[in-house]
This record gives C-alpha cells, sequence and structure tokens, in this order.
C-alpha cells in the first residue's frame, strides 16, 4: 500500500520489512539509509529507543493501518513543489491617459470591482485581447501612495515599462497564490524535467 503511493516526483522505497519488536540492526539500517522506522501493531525495545534517540532517528507506531498510510501520504505530499495559480481580485476601467513631461503614462482608472493592489500582477484587456501582462510601478489615489484602492473609488496607476494604455481598456489585477499538490495531481501531471525526490521508509 505505501509503495503505491508513489509517484514520478516523489518515490518511497521500503528498505526493509520485518516481523517483531522494532530493534537495534533496524535502527541502524535507517541510520545508515537516512530513513524512518514504521512499526505497526509492535513496539520497540529499550536498547532500540535509545539508539533512536542518540542517533535521532524517526521511529513512528501505528496500530491502524490507514493512519500510517495517510502520515506517509502527507509526509511525501510535503516534497513536492509547489504549483503556483494566478487569481484575479479586481479589475478597473482606464477613464483618461495622462502624459508625463518625462516620458511615461499615468492611467486614470475607476476600479469596477474588487481592489487593486500595488503589489497586483496587471493584465492589460483590449477589444478583448490581452495586449500587456506586467507589474505597477506606482497607485496613487488623489494625490496620495496607497498600497491598495477599492470598487468604485478612483485611482491613477503606471505600469511598469509600457507605455501604450488607452482610454476604455481593462486592467485586470492577479495575486499569485501557492497551491500545494497532491500524490493523486502528481501522478496525473508527471514532471520529467527533473529528477525524483525520494522518502525512504524501513519497516
Amino acid at each position: 500500500a505505501l509503495e503505491k503511493l508513489s509517484t514520478e516526483q516523489v518515490r518511497l522505497q521500503v528498505i526493509h520489512g520485518g516481523v517483531g519488536a522494532i530493534n537495534e540492526s533496524d535502527v541502524m539500517l535507517a541510520s545508515a539509509s537516512n530513513a524512518i522506522v514504521l512499526g505497526f501493531n509492535v513496539r520497540p525495545i529499550a536498547k532500540a529507543i535509545e539508539m533512536a534517540e542518540k542517533e535521532q532517528i524517526d521511529v513512528r507506531l501505528y496500530n491502524i493501518i490507514y493512519k500510517a498510510i495517510d502520515d506517509v501520504k502527507k509526509a511525501m505530499e510535503g516534497l513536492l513543489q509547489p504549483v503556483y495559480k494566478e487569481v484575479q481580485i479586481g479589475q478597473a476601467q482606464v477613464l483618461q491617459v495622462f502624459n508625463l513631461p518625462k516620458g511615461g503614462t499615468i492611467a486614470g482608472c475607476r476600479v469596477l470591482d474588487g481592489k487593486i493592489t500595488r503589489s497586483a500582477i496587471i493584465h492589460q484587456i483590449r477589444e478583448n485581447k490581452e495586449i500587456f501582462k506586467g507589474s505597477i510601478v506606482s497607485l496613487r489615489r488623489v494625490k496620495d501612495d496607497v498600497r491598495e484602492v477599492l470598487a468604485g473609488f478612483e485611482c491613477g496607476l503606471r505600469l511598469e515599462g509600457h507605455n501604450d494604455v488607452l482610454v476604455n481598456d481593462i486592467l485586470q489585477a492577479y495575486t499569485t497564490e501557492k497551491v500545494t499538490m497532491t500524490l493523486e495531481e502528481a501522478a496525473a501531471k508527471p514532471r520529467k524535467d527533473r529528477p525524483a525526490d525520494r522518502l525512504r521508509g524501513v519497516l
């Protein structure tokens, strides 16, 4: 059951399995292999406990198989590379365009919904087509620099390295969120561009 949890990104390797109490040789093998020890309906002998503490070996004991599987699964998912996705937090419509004397363009906008934040990634939409994606250099409300502007309010913003802004353009604000993948998702989307991480276990 544990070995079936492996994916191309994270593989679990069972180094040894046996019956009876967890003993010193089990702990020594785990120490030499940089592994953990899983015990099911068994206990370690006293000397094995002492050795595990000395060698800093993780010994986990279970009497319900599903708890053992779930714990190992969570540990393996912790090794997966997180996935980052963009989430829209608001959008604004360009009402006016101001050209700065020293170069650059200020877009005078009204926030239609959600909010526009200083740290947001902006997708500029014109005639239902995205023509630019980038960051905000400055965000101002009246004369003040602000960190965010909420729906219903007006603001002026300048896009980094981009001056092609027209009235009625839509500026969609996105933030990036980290999403932890599950083993099932990792199995469905194998990544062959990097070597697999390994979680080793000793039973």
